[in-house]
């Protein structure tokens, strides 16, 4: 199927791993010209290097109001964004202090909320545009063990609603995606934060991977898959909804 994304020009949070790597590299194979941005220099120019000419590299600390502010700056006419940057740490309400979560939602809240707002207003001006909010399931389904992550996620699912239903008069589309257990570096981290919490030893880590659907996490090719089709022109009447990616494991009894 052609997406009619060629000559488009999508830029893309925590795009040097994961999720945001492989949305870069579904946005390149259809011929998007991609601004990959993160906080690690050298894994982001391996990332680029990967990815080839149609990328830039973009090396900020996104959890900065000033780092979000000169990203803006230096690239400011985007067809799409993907907000995918943010890593909020696992852990219940007793065990992670105030200035943990006020890091944690820095980069993933507020990253997400103030790069919306820098280009949500030039793509509303130019009548053109979508925003991709990478989530999470925690915000539909949270748990005592990941509070923080939870609760930051439910605020952006919100977010995303809210703007997603007020940006197609601009002829904008706003929309989320909350991916479940997906396999990145991300999915072991948390799991061994649960295994520390309930063991007190993370080598058991793996214990909190099974019995997923199909037998397996999701893979990062799977939400990027998703995240570029609904991006398109293919898939246009869409704005405002959080597309739930879990393999239905919410509905397990």
């Amino acid at each position: 199927m052609d997406l009619r994304l060629q000559g488009k020009r999508a830029l893309v949070t925590g795009g040097s791993k994961g999720i945001g790597l492989a949305c870069a590299q579904a946005l390149v194979a259809e011929g998007v010209d991609v601004i990959i941005v993160a906080r690690d220099a050298s894994r982001l120019a391996e990332a680029q290097e990967r990815l080839g000419p149609r990328s830039t590299a973009f090396a900020a600390d996104l959890s900065r109001d000033e780092e979000r502010a000169r990203l803006a700056a230096v690239h400011p006419d985007i067809d799409i964004l993907v907000n995918n940057a943010g890593a909020i740490p696992g852990g219940n309400l007793l065990a992670m202090s105030l200035d943990t979560w006020r890091d944690a939602w820095s980069l993933k809240v507020f990253g997400y909320i103030h790069l919306t707002q820098l280009y949500l207003a030039r793509m509303m001006e130019k009548r053109a545009g979508v925003v991709v909010n990478i989530i999470g399931l925690a915000g539909v389904a949270p748990r005592w063990d990941y509070v923080c992550g939870a609760a930051g996620n439910a605020a952006l699912i919100a977010f995303t609603k809210a703007l997603g239903g007020r940006s197609p008069e601009s002829n904008v589309r706003v929309f989320g995606i909350n991916p479940a257990s997906t396999r990145t570096d991300r999915i072991i981290e948390l799991s061994k934060a649960r295994a520390r919490q309930r063991d007190g030893d993370d080598s058991r880590w793996e214990e909190f991977l099974q019995g997923l659907p199909f037998g397996r996490p999701g893979e990062p090719e799977e939400i990027a898959a998703l995240a570029v089709m609904l991006a398109s022109d293919r898939v246009a009447y869409l704005s405002g909804s959080v597309v739930d990616v879990d393999g239905g494991v919410q509905y397990r009894g």
